[in-house]
């Protein structure tokens, strides 16, 4: 928990309600944003983001893998978050496990729909080779190297632009009798297919103080706050995901506004992370 005086509650409170944050932005506004990709070379895909003082890595690593029964023609992708301890004061023994649990979880249910893969942002049958008997498996893993909030936000980022950097091999299949139908799979070490990240969403928290709510909330001011509402949304502005946290209970009517606010403010999203792909393309060619 963040440690913050009265008096600098009451000062980060009320620059919110005027429109003023404590840094300077405004209420809808968001820091200023940097991504490197491929920065872990034994990883399919990776990428590092920072948001103001947050950093997260997220990686992607893929494998041949078979099938679930109840979905014959969809791969697997699992996500999981680690904190690393240096990355804030407050990430220490068991509360940082429940952050890693909890982000992990959001991250599921926002990208993949939740456990089950129904509903997911992530085109899963995509990822199928032979239906019924091969498909790619991902996995994906964040890390949280850095902590000044919007840390799921950030990891959304993260996962997509790594996404984008992954290289699938190639895969040549063929039946053979002699071994009960199961196929024969050939991975390439030299093609690669691009991953398609064009219905990978990103996530856009909203984060409620006071009366207002803001978006890419530094850590002072999650401390704030009275609940939160994280909805990802995809280039076409279609709700993928939503999860909520904080003990305060929200109006049905709030929440439609909050989500109605997030689908407008996740096109600035989407350019401010477009250019900062763009800006690393730029440096990696130079």
């Amino acid at each position: 928990m963040v440690g913050l005086s009265e008096g600098e509650k009451h000062f980060i409170r009320g620059g919110i309600a005027q429109d003023l944050r404590a840094d300077g932005r405004t209420r809808l506004q968001f820091r200023a944003l940097t991504v490197e990709t491929g920065i872990i070379p034994q990883a399919n895909g990776s990428a590092r983001v920072r948001m103001g003082a947050t950093e997260v890595i997220a990686s992607v690593k893929a494998e041949l893998g078979k099938p679930t029964i109840l979905h014959p023609d969809k791969g697997k992708v699992s996500i999981y978050v680690d904190c690393s301890p240096t990355a804030a004061p407050m990430f220490e023994g068991r509360g940082l496990e429940e952050l890693s649990a909890e982000l992990s979880v959001a991250l599921q249910r926002c990208l993949l729909g939740g456990k089950s893969g129904a509903g997911a942002a992530i085109d899963l049958s995509s990822l199928i080779v032979v239906e019924g008997k091969a498909c790619w498996d991902l996995y994906i893993d964040g890390l949280v190297v850095s902590s000044d909030g919007n840390l799921l936000d950030a990891l959304a980022a993260a996962i997509k632009v790594a996404l984008s950097d992954t290289g699938i091999p190639k895969v040549n299949v063929s039946l053979n009798n002699e071994t009960d139908g199961e196929p024969e799979v050939d991975i390439s070490d030299e093609e690669f297919l691009q991953f398609d990240t064009s219905g990978v969403p990103v996530i856009i928290t909203l984060t409620k103080v006071g009366k207002h709510y803001i978006v890419d909330a530094t850590s002072e001011e999650e401390s704030q706050m009275s609940s939160a509402v994280s909805v990802s949304v995809n280039s076409h502005g279609q709700i993928c995901g939503l999860t909520k946290r904080g003990g305060a209970g929200l109006d049905p009517s709030v929440i439609f506004d909050m989500i109605s606010v997030a689908k407008n403010v996740s096109q600035r999203f989407y350019t401010l992370l477009e250019s900062a792909i763009a800006a690393a393309e730029a440096v990696a060619d130079e």
